[in-house]
């Protein structure tokens, strides 16, 4: 069931809205009747949106990286509106490579962005949802997240750490009456790759990406990314949300086809497992063992 904080509808506050799925995002939510605070480097996408929304757009020129610009960014949504119902964390960049060819910087800018900005939208607004006793803040993860994949790995791991912390604010959140949500997309036309970093290549690589590339030119499955906004809308719309949300067939048959083959790995190391775990007495505890038995007279 839908819920309003008042007639003139709900508050958003979505980062990377000025294109690609943040986009679809925003006007889903104006198309439901809601207002929002678009956040993005690039703002004359966003002004364009405000123009044509008077009074229910906020532009917002913000760079996710830069922690007090967030902060700032989100009090002033506050001060615009007066709360924030759902916080859409969509901001992201993709930088593809094999793991040995990243450069420091360029691991680092794949963090700050996908993790780092997430995890200060994620401070900014937590007070404000505190205060509330009320909000819902969703976390863009990526299908990167459900496995690695080659010349992926640097993109799954900040996906990876934003799914790990998300799961903790998860936990912290509910005891204050917000919820978070963790959505989960497969491939849509965005101009994400077109966008993407790629890492200098080693030749000794050549053969895999030859490899990946066939692959590739196989065909992908990619869909309009108001696909993924009405899934988005259902999701905040529901009264109990669930923590994680697949979107589309493919990331969903795929992440299935991922959990078995880890549980069928579990089982066939079972033994292995259980033989690691034998509970004994801690050091301190030792210690103590043995000079109570000292001072009792015993060898």
């Amino acid at each position: 069931m839908r819920t309003s904080a008042d007639a003139t509808g709900r508050v958003w506050f979505i980062t990377g809205a000025s294109r690609g799925l943040g986009r679809a995002f925003a006007e889903a939510a104006l198309s439901a009747g809601d207002r929002v605070a678009v956040a993005a480097r690039t703002v004359a996408p966003l002004e364009e949106l405000a123009a044509a929304h008077p009074g229910r757009v906020l532009p917002l020129g913000v760079d996710v990286t830069d922690r007090e610009a967030v902060f700032a960014a989100v009090a002033e949504a506050v001060g615009r509106f007066g709360r924030l119902d759902v916080v859409v964390n969509n901001a992201g960049t993709l930088s593809m490579g094999m793991v040995e060819e990243f450069t420091e910087a360029e691991a680092r800018a794949q963090l700050d962005v996908n993790f780092f900005g997430a995890l200060w939208v994620c401070q900014a607004v937590m007070p404000v949802l505190r205060a509330q006793g009320s909000g819902h803040l969703v976390q863009v993860s990526s299908i990167a997240a459900l496995g690695g994949f080659p010349s992926t790995g640097l993109y799954s791991a900040s996906k990876f750490a934003l799914e790990g912390l998300s799961e903790a604010l998860a936990a912290e959140a509910v005891t204050f009456g917000a919820k978070v949500s963790i959505l989960q997309p497969g491939g849509y036309w965005t101009d994400l790759y077109t966008a993407m970093h790629s890492t200098s290549p080693l030749e000794a690589y050549a053969p895999l990406r030859k490899k990946l590339a066939e692959q590739f030119a196989e065909g992908s499955v990619d869909s309009d990314p108001k696909l993924a906004a009405a899934a988005l809308l259902t999701l905040v719309d529901s009264e109990e949300p669930p923590l994680r949300l697949l979107l589309g067939s493919m990331v969903y048959d795929l992440a299935f086809d991922i959990a078995r083959t880890r549980m069928a790995t579990w089982e066939a190391w079972e033994q292995v497992s259980r033989a690691a775990e034998h509970a004994i007495p801690g050091p301190a505890t030792a210690v103590e063992e043995a000079a109570a038995e000292l001072g009792q007279g015993n060898p």
